[in-house]
């Protein structure tokens, strides 16, 4: 079933003419077998190559988003502390020379907890960095070694208190419930664990076996299960039950922080607000109808002698209104129907019905969102409500 749809414009625009950059650093010391973004384990050499291009990516795309006040940054990857010291500070000075962070700029680096020592913490305090997002995944030194993790459950809970006590208090830590093996004792012990660190921020995902992945050959070999839907939604729901008492707020599915503290780079990407994305396997969006992918590949970016490998579309109305749809329902705050014409809004509420029948839905106002029992089961209500 579709929706009646005329131009790529009927979606109401609701985004600023600002936008967050988001820069993609491929490196890794070694992949986990569950991982699935774009890495390489290049060395050295390559690194240099890489800052060299995605300055060049910077000088050609400044344009592509309003410079004079840039609201969040994100380096992400693979492993940013991967990157050497001296090559992420040339990328701070490639920034400044390109970009205008506001004053309040949220600024964040995804760290392994092995990189993190205080002299590279000493070294980070020379850059606009305040934010510092750690992939700890779980605190079993035994599933860690399954994931073929780097770090142990000591060295994580010393990279927290080694970034605290340099001063890093904005800390966003990473688990992956319903691993092969894990039980529901195992995920009450890393909860507990995580919220006496006292981070203002946690994300929490359930594994998912994506395909190409190392996990994924081992599901098909049947070397590994995966976890029950019902022990998954036990983990999930002892995580809610926990944050909520520890005075944290579920802002998104996977995401809780303590009032003030939510990610404010990874909110705009739910409330379709632009972004630019620099980097091998980066996205970027302008807010409207186009959507650019640079190319996965390190080889391709750093060989480019123009604008890098990439890839462009124009969503169409359909495409838009699927975006809106599953990107708003998975936040608290939900999908307010104003933001639909009114052909949309009437095929919403007709696949929502029943959804809202059940109590997986609810309708308020003018807003529709998950229920708590909603929640675990999203990706079916969303699709329903896709055309």
């Amino acid at each position: 079933m579709s929706i009646p749809v005329s131009t790529k414009s009927s979606i109401r625009s609701v985004v600023t003419k600002t936008g967050g950059i988001y820069i993609h650093v491929p490196f890794c010391q070694s992949r986990c077998i569950y991982c699935d973004f774009y890495s390489t384990t290049y060395g050295a050499e390559w690194k240099r190559s890489y800052v060299d291009t995605l300055k060049r990516e910077m000088q050609l795309r400044r344009e592509e988003i309003n410079t004079s006040r840039v609201p969040s940054l994100y380096i992400g990857g693979g492993t940013p502390s991967q990157l050497p010291s001296l090559l992420l500070q040339e990328v701070f000075l490639a920034i400044q020379d390109n970009f205008t962070l506001d004053k309040n700029a949220e600024v964040t680096i995804e760290a392994n907890p092995d990189d993190v020592t205080p002299e590279w913490l000493a070294a980070l305090s020379q850059t606009p960095v305040n934010r510092i997002s750690m992939g700890v995944q779980t605190f079993s030194d035994s599933l860690l070694r399954f994931l073929n993790r780097r770090h142990t459950s000591r060295q994580a809970i010393e990279a927290v208190h080694c970034c605290q006590d340099a001063g890093y208090s904005n800390i966003s830590l990473d688990l992956i419930y319903g691993l092969p093996g894990q039980t529901l004792s195992d995920w009450h012990a890393d909860v507990k664990h995580l919220l006496k660190l006292g981070v203002p921020h946690i994300s929490a995902y359930a594994l998912s076996y994506e395909d190409g992945t190392a996990l994924s050959k081992m599901l098909q070999e049947g070397s590994v299960n995966e976890a029950s839907d019902e022990l998954s939604w036990q983990m999930y729901e002892y995580l809610m039950d926990e944050t909520a008492a520890a005075g944290m707020e579920h802002y998104e599915i996977s995401n809780f922080a303590k009032p003030g503290m939510h990610s404010r780079h990874n909110s705009s990407y739910w409330d379709g607000s632009p972004y630019l994305g620099l980097g091998p396997g980066a996205h970027s969006y302008d807010g409207g109808s186009v959507r650019r992918s640079n190319n996965t590949s390190l080889k391709e970016y750093v060989q480019a002698t123009a604008d890098v490998p990439h890839q462009e579309e124009i969503l169409t109305s359909e495409e838009l209104y699927d975006e809106l749809v599953m990107t708003r329902l998975r936040t608290a705050s939900g999908l307010s129907l104003d933001l639909l014409t009114p052909e949309q809004k009437s095929y919403c509420q007709e696949m929502a019905r029943p959804h809202i029948h059940t109590g997986n839905l609810l309708q308020e106002g003018d807003a529709l969102r998950l229920s708590r029992k909603g929640i675990f089961i999203s990706n079916s209500i969303i699709s329903d409500l896709m055309c």
